[in-house]
């Protein structure tokens, strides 16, 4: 069950109580009745005394299970705090459908804050603590200070990202995210499809993680052609939903010859896309294809250009978290999205299937760690890998 909270969040649900009545039964007989039995069981008396004895190493035994942990309390409502709305084909709806679906697995509700924005998201929290949630995902690094010290205020345990100091046993888990994984997939299939030879990494934003992404699609377009020529762009320093950016800097790259464009941006990969659906293509080119990031946009191609994409799929984390806090082993790590957990590339149409099943080797190489790809989590990093 999904509630969606707009606003200020109303306190909701209904306290159920339970009460039992317990009837107690008394036997009653007369003076005259008990006095004989008394007098006539001395015997009796004498040979109960040693089961009496036998029974105090019975409650020794029994001692240890005192200092049992008690079980931790069952999940029944969590929420998912987002900083945009889930309906942007990307991180925050990737984030609230795969907490929806970790809820689901276990019959606890979902509150869902989304739109919530990248400022100081303790007032959320404190209405979400309120409102009776037991487990909060704060969806945005961005909420990497706030969340843990709410956590800490309040006891209630939170998921934060990319910032594994955070992790605090039994209040804190921070996910941290292997991006390079999938975007060596989506390098291979680059490298595969273009006919120029030339690929565009376009980032929305100076953000570790497509810095990543960007390196390991480097070294994966490379594994299949050496010479493959990469140009990369970014919008700004913070231009994840600048759509009309996205569109500029894209059509850039195309124009450098780029056939194949990988785009990282959240709200300003629509920009992208709508670059690479009215691009002419460059010289040597029939198509100009888009490969996007996080989520799904395959029901609103219209003009059949995405390729692929790398997906994120919080899912199993989240339900390995739910899984940790009931065992009482929440926050004692972290957690780390890769190709073994939620990481995938989509699988579109217009991938050849000879294509698809070099990508599926691939992938099981980097499961196995046969494959081992470069990590660049600075944008002077890939600028090294792309001029080497």
């Amino acid at each position: 069950m999904r509630r969606t909270l707009l606003g200020p969040i109303a306190r909701a649900g209904a306290l159920l109580a339970l009460v039992g009545l317990l009837g107690l039964a008394a036997a009653c007989g007369g003076d005259d009745e008990t006095a004989p039995a008394t007098t006539e069981t001395p015997a009796a008396t004498t040979e109960e005394a040693p089961a009496t004895t036998e029974e105090a190493p019975a409650t020794t035994e029994e001692a240890p299970a005192t200092t049992e942990e008690p079980a931790a309390p069952a999940i029944t409502v969590m929420g998912v705090v987002a900083p945009e709305k889930a309906n942007d084909y990307g991180w925050n709806q990737q984030g609230v459908e795969g907490a929806q679906t970790a809820a689901d697995s276990i019959g606890a509700e979902l509150l869902v804050a989304d739109g919530a924005g990248y400022e100081d998201v303790t007032p959320i929290l404190n209405q979400l603590a309120d409102d009776g949630v037991q487990f909060i995902i704060a969806q945005a690094s961005g909420y990497n200070t706030a969340a843990p010290e709410f956590a800490q205020a309040t006891g209630i345990p939170v998921i934060t990202y990319d910032k594994p100091d955070n992790t605090t046993p039994g209040l804190v888990a921070d996910i941290s995210t292997s991006s390079q994984q999938g975007a060596y997939l989506a390098g291979i299939l680059a490298a595969k499809m273009s006919k120029t030879g030339t690929l565009g990494i376009v980032e929305s934003a100076d953000d570790t993680n497509w810095h990543k992404q960007a390196g390991g699609f480097v070294a994966g377009a490379r594994s299949v052609n050496p010479d493959v020529k990469v140009i990369l762009t970014q919008i700004g320093q913070a231009g994840y939903a600048d759509a009309a950016g996205g569109k500029r800097v894209t059509e850039s790259v195309i124009a450098g010859g780029a056939d194949v464009v990988f785009g990282m941006g959240d709200g300003s990969s629509f920009g992208m896309l709508q670059a690479v659906e009215t691009a002419t293509p460059p010289e040597g080119a029939d198509t100009v294809w888009f490969i996007d990031v996080i989520g799904d946009k395959s029901s609103i191609d219209e003009k059949g250009v995405l390729l692929s994409s790398v997906l994120w799929d919080f899912t199993q984390i989240f339900e390995q978290a739910l899984a940790d806090i009931a065992a009482g082993t929440f926050g004692n790590q972290g957690y780390d999205l890769n190709v073994s957990n939620g990481l995938s590339l989509l699988q579109t149409d217009h991938i050849p299937a000879d294509v698809w099943a070099e990508i599926e080797t691939a992938a099981a190489g980097i499961a196995d760690g046969s494959i081992e790809i470069p990590l660049t989590p600075a944008l002077d990093d890939v600028n090294a890998l792309i001029g080497g």
